[in-house]
């Protein structure tokens, strides 16, 4: 069984606490891993439009958006 503390007092969580915490961390896990998704994606698309623009190609509008000046 998985331990809780309330109020400094440790306990054993029930079945349906247990059921609820592993699917928070679950949930959580997801969120971050498509959080770093993300993260990934823009960062690759960066370099896409600066290698396109260092080879004078045209760039996607995506590859546009990430330009800042």
């Amino acid at each position: 069984m998985t331990k809780k503390m309330v109020n400094g007092v440790v306990s054993d969580m029930t079945a349906e606490e247990e059921t609820e915490f592993e699917a928070m961390q679950t949930a959580s896990q997801n969120a971050f891993q498509a959080e770093q998704d993300a993260i990934t994606a823009k960062e690759n698309l960066k370099a896409s439009a600066k290698a396109k623009l260092i080879a004078g190609e045209p760039l996607t509008e995506d590859e546009a958006n990430t330009i800042v000046l």
